[in-house]
């Protein structure tokens, strides 16, 4: 007997798109069971609670988000709370989450999703708490469902773990070793979302670039051989990959840019630092001037790609200079735009121990100077594009205007313009009439 048909469940995401498709399989997986997703957990049966460790920030609203479900608990006896996620492979949050929020029906971690339903139907039917975490798994389960967020573009995972141990980094602790699905496995998967109307994908890893696929002869494909497949794919307009490690970036990667017309003009390269001192005590593996080296190559290739990066402001032992060294460099690549971040400490890195932390208020002028200088930098790149005409593949409508649509170009450029939403995963061509600091403005040509 099926226990969970018609159950109403709510999923809470926190963190980056590997969480996302994570919770877009757990939703595809609930639906195959006859649940039903709505929009808010005041309506649910089931809340899912997919946390993120990367940021003290997301710490802090998990928390928050977990508090807040006891009253539902209280007003219905049979409603099941869950988390999941990168916090729960970490034992000091599982004491937590037990010692002070004992309505949590469900721990589950990065390892096991796959078992969710069966979990779920197990407190259902015995009326117990589960908690089942894994430290790692050898297999990769395939074929599991998902819900995508979009109809017209897809999230696909070529890899699970990472190995680079950055020192202020949790992932490796949380999602453990580097394991790549087979090539085979990843283009059958592509071709069926391209069946079913998909247009774009963006590949999904801890370091995409470091990817090591076993073909069905033994050989090996590597990241670059993988976008060469996957250009071939009759069907598919866009290829993305997230996010990758400018240690591993190739120069056949560089040319797959040149080579793919899938492949968009546009990368995510973190450099978290301008600093080759500091990228040393973060165990990075490169210098700045071998980033540098870097986009020169990529912009020698492919003139107009667009690039975006991560930056960390006040790791252990930043000096003044050595922040300096981070803007001077921001002012050198000129970034379409970035992810900046308060350094902050994660329980169990290296860098969690270092004794020279920097001050609270000095972090914050240094961010409030470094994001200032990036916003700058990306108002200036975006006015360059007034007056050109962008393919824009079309998302869905503005969330600020219901006569908007919003869509991104190839670039990635986010782009408003007025249209129908009959165009709604198409792509389309666009005049970009105001270039602003955040996005495009346009009109259908």
């Amino acid at each position: 007997m099926n226990s969970l048909e018609g159950k109403k469940y709510n999923i809470i995401t926190f963190g980056c798109q590997m969480n996302e498709h994570d919770s877009e399989t757990i939703s595809g997986m609930l639906r195959e069971k006859g649940c039903v997703e709505v929009p808010d957990k005041e309506e649910s049966d089931i809340t899912i609670i997919n946390t993120c460790s990367i940021r003290e920030n997301a710490d802090k609203r998990f928390f928050g988000t977990l508090g807040q479900l006891k009253k539902l608990k209280k007003k219905n006896p049979d409603y099941i709370a869950c988390v999941c996620g990168c916090m729960m492979q970490q034992q000091h949050i599982i004491d937590t989450v037990k010692e002070k929020y004992p309505w949590v029906d469900i721990i589950f971690g990065t390892h096991n999703i796959h078992r969710f339903p069966e979990l779920l139907e197990n407190v259902y039917n015995e009326k117990q708490k589960v908690m089942e975490i894994l430290e790692d798994r050898e297999e990769i389960v395939e074929g599991l469902p998902s819900k995508r967020l979009y109809r017209h573009k897809a999230f696909v995972n070529i890899m699970y773990g990472c190995n680079n141990f950055c020192t202020y980094c949790i992932v490796p602790y949380t999602r453990g070793r580097e394991k790549s699905r087979k090539p085979d496995d990843i283009i059958d998967e592509v071709k069926r979302l391209v069946a079913d109307d998909v247009k774009e994908v963006t590949l999904l890893g801890q370091n995409v670039n470091s990817y090591k696929g076993e073909n069905t002869d033994g050989s090996i494909c590597d990241f670059a051989d993988l976008i060469y497949r996957l250009n071939d794919i009759d069907g598919l307009e866009r290829i993305r990959f997230m996010t990758s490690h400018p240690k591993d970036l190739s120069d056949k990667l560089i040319q797959a840019f040149v080579d793919c017309r899938k492949l968009c003009n546009y990368i995510h390269l973190p450099v978290q630092s301008g600093s080759s001192s500091v990228l040393k005590k973060m165990n990075r593996k490169y210098t700045r001037e071998q980033y540098l080296e870097l986009v020169r190559k990529l912009r020698a290739a492919v003139p107009d790609i667009t690039i975006s990066t991560d930056i960390i402001v006040g790791f252990p032992g930043e000096t003044e200079e050595e922040f300096e060294e981070t803007l001077s460099l921001v002012k050198e690549v000129c970034y379409d735009s970035a992810f900046t971040f308060l350094y902050s400490v994660r329980k169990g890195t290296p860098a969690a121990e270092y004794e020279d932390q920097i001050p609270e208020d000095v972090k914050h002028e240094r961010f409030n100077r470094l994001v200032d200088l990036i916003n700058e930098g990306s108002a200036a790149k975006n006015a360059l594009y007034e007056g050109r005409t962008e393919k824009v593949l079309v998302e869905g409508m503005s969330k600020k205007n219901d006569d908007t649509l919003t869509g991104r170009t190839e670039g990635f450029k986010l782009v408003d313009f007025e249209g129908d939403k009959d165009m709604i995963g198409q792509i389309v061509d666009v005049e970009i009439l105001h270039g602003r600091t955040f996005s495009l403005t346009g009109r259908i040509k």
